[in-house]
């Protein structure tokens, strides 16, 4: 299964014990997640969750100054992204508790690193519906509901403009559109004068989507008729 649009999405991971930290975020990195937060803390995890909006929290229940659960209920004051909790073994009244206050699943340490990736996917997948605006690159992905590129862990931002000709090249996936025809797109009916902007705009994307901007692969000029864009093979 293509878990590609679920890979872009930001996950906070919250838990008191370092190695697991560690532990966790190499096995959703190793697995395609791009944009991963931790904290240590209900404090640490209230700033954390304020400043990035995570698109998943995973919270330990036990922690240094307080529990995973007054910390959800500070989360959820500005956010309904869904939220898993981490339990000790056996401890079910911790699941209970959890789960009666909103958490939308628990897991259960010691937990195996298929289980872990099972769960947050299957969470994910329930909130957030892929709707087709989300294109794989050689180099990145191109995230058109944000308006950001995902690439080698970053994320970067796209203009209106860049955004506009980027979903233009996009509904036209391998085929060749004209100069023309992607500045009536970009500026309307009358886009005579436009072509030196839209070659500026071309270099700009291909900076923010080419693993090489000065050797495109993803970005493609036909000279003397226009631009296409190739997804990944």
């Amino acid at each position: 299964m293509d878990n590609s649009f679920l890979h872009t999405k930001k996950l906070l991971l919250v838990d008191d014990e370092p190695e697991l930290l560690k532990m966790v975020i190499t096995i959703l990195k190793d697995d395609g997640f791009e944009n991963i937060v931790s904290a240590t803390s209900v404090k640490e995890g209230v700033a954390a969750a304020t400043r990035e909006k995570p698109d998943l929290a995973v919270l330990d229940v036990m922690l240094p100054d307080g529990d995973g659960f007054s910390l959800m209920e500070q989360i959820r004051s500005f956010t309904n992204a869904p939220i898993i909790f981490l339990t000790a073994k056996d401890e079910t009244a911790d699941k209970l508790a959890g789960l009666g206050l909103g958490a939308d699943d628990y897991i259960v340490k010691p937990f195996m690193a298929q289980e872990l990736l099972l769960r947050i996917y299957a969470v994910l997948r329930r909130c957030y519906k892929e709707d087709g605006r989300l294109i794989k690159l050689d180099g990145c992905t191109v995230d058109f509901s944000r308006a950001e590129i995902h690439k080698a862990g970053e994320v970067i931002p796209l203009t209106a403009k860049e955004h506009a000709l980027l979903e233009t090249l996009a509904r036209n996936e391998g085929k060749i559109v004209s100069v023309d025809a992607l500045c009536e797109a970009l500026w309307g009916d009358n886009p005579f004068g436009y072509e030196n902007s839209l070659n500026a705009h071309v270099r700009r994307i291909r900076e923010k989507i080419e693993t090489e901007p000065s050797k495109p692969v993803s970005l493609i000029t036909i000279k003397g008729l226009g631009y296409k864009l190739s997804k990944r093979k």
